[in-house]
């Protein structure tokens, strides 16, 4: 496919130009060249703002010109609304980006997607949910989508790269770097095996601002999104709403009355969203909408691993998905703190039950 040119990649930098005024002006000029030769006066008449008019006479082209060396990179993508390879999807969404920078397998985002989506700072739980999750919904032919951030999206995306699936990460920031740092390696896999986008040209930092931006993306690109975990207000219950402003299905798990990161799940099903407990029940719903027949999902019944100690079998039964703290799991299966204590930290280490704080426990499962 033909290179943007450097007027192009110009004005894709000019801070403070959302798609929406991309556009305009280039109704009304006519090319990206034709808008820097127009002029303050015809700027202006055009509605820009003073900011805007400063950004436009002075124009960033020497990191343009580094924006077009990136992209002579193999796997790298430069992806205009022009271009067959643009989402068809995310075209029927508000302020859809002018152009996708992109590295990876760029076929992938014509495919099937579930976006899985959920809290940075997420439980244990929640994260094995969106990882079998993940790994269910790439079994069954849907792409999973994610934002590359800490916690579930991580998680999500771990998931489906373990079933030999690729995986699709919006991120909110250039795509010269990966962020956060610390999912650098898992980055660089999905780059390897499915795909990076972002809206942002290459050098642009990450900024708050631009994650809320993008999440409008994540939801456009999927024919749904799942909401694992998620505090009330938080930018996944953002991306719930842009969906269900997009027409896109909104699912959410369950969970514990306890666990604060489940309030926002419980609000978005009080507020319609369809509550789920396996990938059989989003299958189910998304069918319609699949462009192609996807194999049966898998059996949705929560997977316990056989634990061979007697007592640690014992004291497993005697978890359940609510905490529970020590001295009552004690009392109730009366045993000492110290015995109780062994048992305990086997379970943990097997990935069976999670310590919380207060030493309080409950009971892990793997949701498929």
């Amino acid at each position: 496919m033909p290179e943007p040119n450097l007027a192009f990649l110009c004005l894709l930098r000019v801070p403070g130009v959302g798609p929406s005024r991309i556009r305009s002006l280039l109704r009304r000029f006519g090319s990206a060249e034709a808008v820097f030769a127009a002029g303050p006066k015809a700027w202006s008449e055009a509605g820009c703002s003073d900011v805007l008019i400063a950004g436009l006479s002075s124009p960033d082209r020497e990191a343009a010109a580094c924006n077009q060396r990136w992209l002579d990179s193999p796997g790298h993508h430069f992806i205009a609304d022009d271009d067959p390879r643009y989402p068809p999807r995310l075209t029927t969404i508000a302020a859809s980006p002018v152009a996708l920078f992109a590295v990876g397998d760029a076929a992938l985002l014509g495919e099937p997607q579930l976006a899985i989506v959920g809290a940075r700072a997420a439980s244990s739980q929640g994260r094995e949910n969106a990882r079998a999750f993940a790994e269910a919904a790439s079994r069954a032919g849907l792409l999973v989508t994610s934002g590359l951030a800490l916690g579930i999206d991580a998680a999500a995306h771990a998931g489906a790269l373990e079933t030999g699936a690729p995986t699709i990460a919006v991120c909110g920031n250039g795509l010269d770097r990966i962020y956060p740092p610390r999912n650098k390696a898992l980055g660089e896999a999905i780059a390897a095996r499915g795909l990076l986008v972002s809206e942002y040209p290459p050098g642009t930092v990450p900024k708050p601002q631009h994650f809320p931006q993008r999440n409008r993306i994540i939801s456009g690109l999927s024919l749904g999104v799942l909401v694992v975990e998620a505090q009330v207000g938080s930018g996944s219950l953002i991306t719930a709403k842009l969906a269900a402003e997009q027409g896109r299905e909104v699912f959410a798990l369950p969970g514990s009355i306890h666990n604060p990161l489940a309030r926002g799940c419980h609000a978005l099903i009080r507020d319609g969203a369809m509550l789920v407990e396996t990938v059989d029940d989003i299958v189910a719903e998304l069918a319609p909408q699949l462009r192609h027949a996807l194999p049966a999902a898998s059996a949705p019944n929560a997977i316990d691993t056989v634990v061979g100690d007697p007592l640690e079998q014992r004291v497993l039964a005697a978890l359940g998905d609510d905490p529970i703290s020590l001295d009552q799991l004690a009392s109730t299966l009366s045993l000492g703190i110290a015995e109780l204590g062994a048992a305990l930290l086997g379970l943990e280490l097997a990935g069976r039950i999670e310590a919380l704080p207060g030493d309080r426990f409950c009971r892990l499962h793997r949701r498929v």
